[in-house]
């Protein structure tokens, strides 16, 4: 599978509103948001920032208002990324089949999309998406993709689906139903054994990239109950009200499926760090099997489990109800107390 077209794709989320970044060129820092004579935003805050950030600087990631900030919009991003990225996919394989004359049902006769990805939180509490997307064969990464399934091919296909994909987020309170669609910034990138991109350096920047978990965004790393008190927890101020969000929206009726309350801690993203397609490589499915008979064996070896037959069934707990999440009623209330914790208690 080393010589089937690759690509290495970096997704990024839209923007919610300015944040402090770290610049730099040629090695050299360079200030953050440099702007002559611009006027303060409708909040009186400077719209410009002239700060040299360093690696270390807490307020790298933070916005420049936090009034200005579209804190609801980066939660449901975060909240409908998964549903985005399946599209994409979906996207990818429709295009192909279309360039190839193939209808999207034939085109597994001639070639199979595989991929893996990891997500990537910023500093400034959204998603972004790294990923190997992979061109095989009708039979998997043991048989070669068709001819006309080049690099080439794949790149405009990837391209065309990250323009043309879009998910809706659910109408709420009065608010209309808008499109949600990934980041101007895009990168893709070709693999090959002998480029300037090899797979030995993705796997490290895979590697690095999963090592990013919501914490990196000055969250917690616990579930957050909806009716705790947020101005006691070590948060500063922009991941604090990026929960009180999750927290409030989650008490909307339209947007309960996403249940943000329960996926605070991960600032409404419910997704895996890692996921990929079926045929991409070992299933987890197929590690897990491997596992469970490994420990079956040497617990039986070692006399911690009798040998029986596996016909036989073993009842090995018992479930008793134990109550179930919070009411509507509870959830205004904990939708209230949010919102009064992100504006610091007034």
């Amino acid at each position: 599978m080393t010589g089937h077209p690759a690509l290495f794709v970096t997704l990024t989320a839209p923007s919610f509103g300015t944040v402090h970044t770290q610049r730099a060129k040629d090695g050299t820092a360079r200030p953050c948001h440099p702007r002559r004579n611009t006027a303060p935003c409708p909040h009186g805050k400077p719209a410009s920032c002239t700060v040299r950030h360093t690696d270390d600087d807490p307020r790298i990631g933070e916005p420049l208002c936090s009034d200005c900030y579209h804190y609801s919009g980066s939660v449901l991003f975060n909240a409908l990324a998964p549903e985005l990225w399946r599209r994409l996919t979906m996207a990818v394989r429709r295009h192909l089949a279309r360039t190839a004359g193939l209808t999207p049902k034939a085109l597994g006769r001639h070639l199979v999309v595989s991929f893996a990805k990891v997500a990537e939180f910023q500093k400034r509490g959204v998603v972004h998406f790294h990923a190997v997307i992979r061109l095989d064969g009708p039979d998997g990464p043991d048989s070669p993709p068709p001819p006309w399934g080049t690099v080439e091919a794949l790149d405009n296909a990837v391209r065309h689906a990250v323009h043309a994909v879009s998910t809706m987020t659910p109408a709420f309170d009065d608010i209309p139903s808008r499109p949600l669609v990934w980041g101007r910034q895009v990168d893709l990138r070709p693999i090959a054994a002998d480029g300037d991109l090899t797979s030995t350096a993705v796997a490290s920047y895979v590697a690095k990239y999963a090592t990013k978990a919501a914490e990196s965004t000055g969250t917690l790393d616990r579930r957050i109950h909806p009716l705790e008190d947020l101005t006691t927890l070590d948060l500063r101020d922009h991941p604090r009200r990026l929960i009180a969000e999750c927290i409030r929206l989650s008490a909307f009726e339209p947007l309960a499926h996403l249940r943000l309350a329960e996926w605070a801690l991960m600032l409404g993203y419910r997704g895996h760090f890692s996921t990929k397609s079926r045929r991409y490589s070992i299933t987890f499915g197929a590690i897990r099997a491997e596992r469970a008979d490994f420990r079956k064996n040497d617990d039986i070896t070692t006399g911690r489990l009798p040998l029986l037959d596996d016909d036989i069934p073993l009842k090995i707990a018992t479930w008793t109800y134990a109550g179930q999440g919070l009411s509507p009623g509870k959830r205004l209330l904990a939708a209230a107390l949010a919102t009064t914790a992100a504006r610091g208690g007034r």
